[in-house]
């Protein structure tokens, strides 16, 4: 997990773009290096040292011209080593040096060989290639400036002022000057009508098991985010099922207002359940509202939601790289790829449930994917995220989506998830917290959070400001005095048209209240109740 900046073009002052690259060294406090090719192209890399610690420097170079930089982690390195590239020479044991080497065996054609969660910039002479992995799990920006130069970064922070128009590169797809961008995710699933696979729990429970193995994959230290969700939990389970086959033990955090918030006191009975060596941090609402500038600047972005639940991230993320951790699994994805939402027991039809399942997954890049990226590599933290496998995805998204529909099991949620690791002979979980209802993470860490949190940023701001909130931000237009108040943040570091673009926000379907809190939908508190009845037997 690194910061990369590419600018491609001649002329740009190496100093000056040595700064650029420093406004996201938090991604990399480990090493940062800067190359400027024949060209005058230049590569710029902030790395966290996770894979090869001694000898994965970047830009890496590789059999003859072309330059690599690097965003992430390519998962089955070794097999490609061992397989088609066993004919190439390597400079480091990296398992980032596997692209380049792709790139001069395959040209352009070989995204999709590539197992992981990536984004990459090769420079080849004055051919040059982007790319950015399926679901966008790390983060990729592209501009142009005045003089036609190129721009791609980890972060909008170190191009922003610098191009005169930037974007957020789209999943799943590559990008050269003689191609264009180019889809080359092109999965069977997101025809809706291909939702046509029988329930398989054995299929479910092998795939997220390998999901989360090849996730392991590291040289320091791993730890779990654990809210006591479903989702968070199973990963947890599974990844401590693992390492203790090498007789290793892993390392929880959960994070809440106190001992007694709803989320710390879930995380606390599985921690117990699976064996792990739990740590709990605390914030207190005052210390949220503290960091709120700083942390807009960190996500670049004015979601409701993302910001909300990335103030317990952050400070949770601080707290676990303190104690020299450097890589965390977490559980985000598996509430798009199931309906697990609460909103989804709305859905009027199976048509519209996996239509909104699939769009969810499509767009997780645009909200909990940044989020979980941004608050934790504001640390030094890399994130990892099981359910968003390849994989894996393959086999859940495509089963019936009559399946996965909470109408179809008394509204509960994520009922097939639940069922497949609800194993008598083999138990992954407690009972309350396998069955317990979906809480989003802004809210299991304490209800007064959000309450609070809404009651300051409505002290911000005045009647008159929000109502020339249309004039003022004429783009996604705030609504709200909290939206307002982050809208007011965001544009003090980020003023430009397309920053403001970048952001898309996250709006819950099928239920009249708008606000993305799971307390804002009515079948909360019902959930709750439903939840702690006999669960239905198949």
């Amino acid at each position: 997990m690194c910061g990369i900046l590419a600018i491609i073009g001649k002329g740009k002052d190496k100093q000056l773009v040595k700064e650029l690259s420093k406004r996201m060294s938090h991604r990399g406090p480990d090493e940062s290096d800067l190359h400027v090719t024949e060209n005058g192209h230049v590569l710029s890399h902030e790395r966290l040292s996770i894979i090869d610690l001694h000898s994965g420097k970047q830009p890496i170079q590789g059999t003859k011209l072309a330059y690599m930089i690097h965003n992430g982690e390519i998962y089955n390195h070794q097999e490609l080593r061992d397989g088609i590239l066993k004919s190439h020479t390597f400079r480091t044991k990296s398992d980032s040096e596997v692209i380049v080497h792709l790139y001069e065996e395959f040209g352009y054609d070989f995204c999709n060989m590539l197992d992981g969660d990536w984004a990459f910039v090769i420079v080849d002479g004055d051919n040059y290639m982007a790319g950015r992995d399926p679901m966008g799990v790390k983060p990729l920006y592209y501009g142009l400036d005045e003089r036609g130069r190129i721009y791609f970064s980890s972060e909008m922070k170190s191009i922003a002022d610098q191009c005169r128009t930037f974007a957020t590169f789209p999943p799943g797809h590559y990008y050269t000057a003689k191609t264009g961008f180019v889809k080359y995710y092109q999965p069977e699933y997101e025809d809706y009508l291909k939702a046509d696979q029988d329930l398989d729990f054995e299929a479910i429970r092998e795939t997220l098991t390998k999901a989360t193995r090849k996730r392991l994959m590291s040289d320091v230290p791993i730890g779990v985010l654990l809210s006591g969700g479903l989702d968070s939990s199973l990963t947890s389970a599974i990844a401590s099922r693992l390492l203790a086959e090498k007789g290793e033990k892993l390392h929880s955090f959960s994070i809440g207002l106190d001992a007694d918030a709803p989320d710390t006191v879930a995380a606390r009975k599985v921690a117990a359940f699976i064996g792990t060596e739990h740590h709990e941090v605390y914030f207190t609402v005052e210390q949220g509202i503290k960091i709120l500038e700083k942390l807009i600047w960190n996500l670049e972005t004015y979601d409701l939601t993302s910001i909300r639940a990335s103030v317990p991230m952050y400070f949770l993320s601080k707290a676990i790289s303190d104690l020299g951790i450097k890589v965390v699994l977490s559980g985000e994805g598996a509430d798009e790829v199931f309906g697990g939402y609460l909103y989804f027991r709305n859905a009027p039809s199976s048509e519209d449930f996996q239509k909104e399942t699939i769009e969810r997954v499509q767009k997780l890049f645009t909200a909990d994917l940044l989020r979980a990226d941004k608050s934790t590599m504001a640390h030094g933290l890399e994130t990892r995220v099981p359910f968003l496998d390849k994989a894996f995805l393959d086999v859940a998204i495509r089963i019936k989506a009559r399946e996965k529909m909470p109408k179809s099991y008394d509204g509960k949620e994520k009922y097939i998830l639940r069922k497949a690791f609800d194993t008598p002979d083999d138990r992954y979980l407690p009972d309350e917290v396998l069955w317990r209802q979906k809480e989003q993470f802004s809210d299991g860490v304490g209800y007064n959070w959000i309450n609070q949190l809404i009651e300051y940023c409505s002290s911000q701001v005045t009647d008159e400001q929000l109502a020339g909130a249309v004039a003022e931000f004429p783009f996604n237009s705030p609504t709200t005095k909290e939206a307002y108040f982050y809208r007011s943040i965001f544009h003090k570091y980020y003023p430009q048209v397309s920053a403001a673009q970048t952001v898309r926000k996250w709006i819950p379907k099928w239920q009249e209240n708008e606000d993305p809190s799971g307390r804002a939908n009515a079948a909360h508190v019902k959930a709750d109740i439903e939840m702690a009845k006999t669960r239905i037997i198949v």
